[in-house]
């Protein structure tokens, strides 16, 4: 699913342990394969062993849905998840249930298959179906796909700067980095806002941005001691640099947003006179 995403990974990790629930149904199959082991009951085992595989590879599939879904709600721009893992979850409860209640615990065919279309439609009416709407805006001659893959490139790369930051012992030059990662999430935000502006943005998602991380990557491969005084100096004036042009190009997107404004109202006042 490609996606741009602005959020912080903490806020829904919480979210992404849902499918507690499983676990209701993982116990009694749990005390059932025990049960059949310490009675030496070889079929009852095997059949019991299935239903609680099933049953746990279910809970995997269903859990991908649920943190894809999870990234789609945090996403503002992206398209629809193109594998409905939580619809393939449900189709694969209702057939552990069915096994488990069948096959392994001998129920009546009629009961078996109550219980699983009964765990069916509780799974869709309490977890919800898979997202199915694209999530996107007017890119104007610019395709969808084209937009969301540079935003995506460009937020993988301003994460893999934050990632190397953190490895700077030198503490001035760690905070210059980190205002042009803020500086860099902040033009992010503003293309998300409008990607119309990604083919003028095109330096900065390419060039500056790699520079950065080929300057960061270069830096922490060389012992902090080795590091002259004449090198550290170009590097945070360098690092100056990057935040001036970053300020630069982010004003430059916030006064076409304004011209494009302007424009609209414009527009808008010569329709509402004819």
């Amino acid at each position: 699913m490609s996606t741009v995403k602005r959020y912080n990974p903490e806020l829904v990790k919480w979210k992404r342990k849902r499918g507690w629930l499983f676990y209701l149904f993982l116990l009694p199959l749990f005390f059932a394969v025990i049960f059949a082991l310490f009675s030496l009951n070889i079929k009852a085992l095997l059949l019991n062993v299935i239903a609680f595989l099933l049953l746990y590879a279910t809970l995997i599939v269903a859990r991908k849905g649920f943190e894809q879904e999870d990234i789609y709600n945090e996403a503002t721009l992206t398209k629809a998840p193109k594998t409905p893992f939580k619809q393939i979850a449900a189709f694969m409860l209702m057939t552990s249930v069915f096994y488990a209640s069948y096959v392994a615990g001998n129920y009546e065919l009629f009961k078996s298959l109550f219980l699983a279309v009964v765990s069916f439609v509780g799974f869709f009416l309490y977890y919800g179906f898979d997202p199915k709407k694209d999530k996107l805006k007017d890119f104007g001659d610019i395709s969808s796909e084209l937009v969301l893959k540079m935003l995506g490139e460009t937020q993988e790369k301003i994460e893999t700067i934050t990632k190397d930051a953190k490895k700077i012992e030198d503490r001035v030059l760690s905070d210059k980095v980190d205002l042009a990662v803020k500086r860099s999430n902040m033009i992010l935000d503003a293309l998300i806002d409008d990607p119309k502006d990604i083919r003028v943005a095109r330096k900065f998602l390419v060039v500056y941005l790699d520079g950065i991380t080929d300057v960061i990557s270069s830096y922490n491969s060389v012992e902090e001691e080795h590091i002259t005084p004449e090198t550290r100096t170009k590097l945070l004036d360098l690092m100056d640099d990057v935040e001036k042009r970053f300020g630069k190009e982010l004003n430059r997107l916030k006064a076409n947003n304004l011209f494009d404004l302007d424009v609209n109202i414009d527009t808008l006042k010569e329709q509402i006179k004819h």
